[in-house]
């Protein structure tokens, strides 16, 4: 059994390695401590702590720049200390053995124990001592040797005996999340469904920065540093990793790195030349004053086309779900003087995507959005007099508010099907269905078209 140590055993842990170990019991950094128990026995102790701040080999290997490396150390950890014990040196493959189940426990420990993952373990052997057979036969990769160089007291000193230089990916693509242009869900350290902003297509043709470039910028031209499409995709990205306030979005945007900064279209200093991100105060005011109304229509077009791009066939059918909801924490993000936002959304079937949604003026209800919204989808102004928006491949599915007449023969005039809900408080109509699939290939009729 590998387990951590208990807080009444550290004394024992580090006199197991201070009488066993070469280097003794020291562990720095956010140390994790474990021990093999076999047959009641002590076979084995591990020490982690933090990943030591520079080393090529491995620098080069996970493939990040100095800048994420500084921010997401803390992401890999560092085997200090393994030890087998007396008792355990006779038992063949006991030391792989025991790395391999630690190795399997650890990023859940660490964030359990600090509040983030690791992603990768890095360990030095000293091949005047050991081969490192162990930790070949646990999987991790030979990178290369150091320089010969120690840290201390923030400086290098050349002691002139290279150590080899060993990792083990505890992610299948570790490099590539420490190395992401922005934070990925993984690094963020909550539990959340957050999405990966890394996989998102932001600047570029087709990217949701030009697409927000079509909102119309209501402020006056003189003195403008950071442009609304750019602002408003900084703040799209913040929220997809998680944040859910003004002040969270300034803050995940500050901790961005420059190349991040450039995707998302910031500003650049016009003396340093490096990109500005735009203050909590910026942000706050470009949200409130952009027209929610227009801003939502040009990303629930962008996001319909991208579903629109993803579909196996451009006749598949689409389910479209409609509900209301009301919006969390309106009361305290936006000053309306009318109460909670309430907002009435379409949302993909499949992919999970809001393609639309309206606000719910005060003192009406759902029903009148619903037309408005699924022309608002399909491309056509809302109120349009002109030809009625196509909704062909379209199935619309929404709760029992939704079951009117009106509504739904104007989804059938926009090629359009339905599936909606029908409960007893229409009970003429609730008994018709009931008896129309009554005794019909065991309770259904032969080929219903929309209920």
């Amino acid at each position: 059994m590998v387990r951590p140590v208990f807080a009444d055993e550290i004394g024992r842990f580090n006199a197991a390695l201070t009488e066993h170990h070469w280097l003794g019991r020291r562990l720095t950094g956010q140390v994790l401590r474990y021990v093999a128990v076999l047959e009641g026995e002590w076979v084995a102790v591990a020490g982690f702590g933090s990943a030591v701040l520079s080393c090529r080999a491995r620098d080069e290997f996970l493939g990040w720049s100095r800048q994420q490396q500084y921010a997401r150390l803390k992401h890999v950890a560092n085997n200090q200390r393994f030890c087998v014990l007396p008792a355990g040196q006779l038992r063949r493959n006991l030391a792989s053995a025991v790395l391999s189940r630690v190795l399997a426990r650890l990023s859940g420990d660490y964030l359990a124990a600090y509040g983030h993952r690791v992603l990768a373990v890095e360990t030095f052997t000293d091949p005047a001592r050991h081969t490192g057979a162990c930790y070949a036969a646990a999987n991790f990769q030979l990178l290369g040797s150091t320089l010969g160089y120690s840290r201390s007291a923030g400086a290098y000193h050349h002691h002139g005996h290279p150590k080899r230089v060993w990792i083990y990916p505890l992610h299948r693509n570790a490099g590539g999340v420490l190395s992401a242009t922005f934070p990925h869900p993984l690094l963020t350290g909550k539990d959340d469904h957050v999405a990966d902003v890394n996989t998102l297509e932001l600047a570029g043709a087709g990217g949701l920065l030009e697409a927000l470039r079509k909102v119309t910028d209501p402020r006056s031209k003189r003195g403008i540093r950071h442009q609304i499409a750019s602002t408003l995709t900084m703040v799209a990205a913040a929220a997809l990793s998680g944040a859910r306030s003004f002040r969270s979005v300034a803050d995940y945007v500050a901790d961005l790195p420059p190349e991040a900064l450039t995707r998302l279209g910031a500003r650049r200093h016009p003396i340093t030349g490096c990109p500005v991100p735009p203050s909590e105060a910026t942000i706050q005011r470009t949200v409130k004053d952009v027209d929610a109304d227009e801003a939502d229509a040009i990303v629930g077009t962008w996001l319909h086309a991208k579903v629109q791009a993803g579909l196996v066939s451009p006749k598949a059918w689409q389910g479209l779900a409609l509900d209301g909801k009301t919006l969390k924490g309106s009361w305290e993000q936006v000053d309306t003087g009318a109460g909670k936002v309430r907002l009435f959304s379409a949302l993909t079937h499949a992919e999970g995507v809001v393609l639309g949604q309206r606000t719910i003026p005060e003192h009406t209800g759902e029903q009148a959005q619903m037309i408005p919204l699924l022309d608002q989808i399909a491309g056509s102004p809302p109120g349009s007099s002109e030809q009625p928006a196509d909704l062909s491949g379209v199935v619309v599915t929404a709760d029992a508010l939704h079951v009117h007449r009106d509504n739904v023969e104007q989804i059938l005039e926009r090629n359009g099907e339905y599936v909606l809900t029908v409960k007893r408080n229409q009970p003429a109509l609730h008994q018709g269905i009931k008896a129309l699939f009554a005794g019909a290939n065991g309770g259904f009729p032969p080929s219903p078209r929309h209920v």
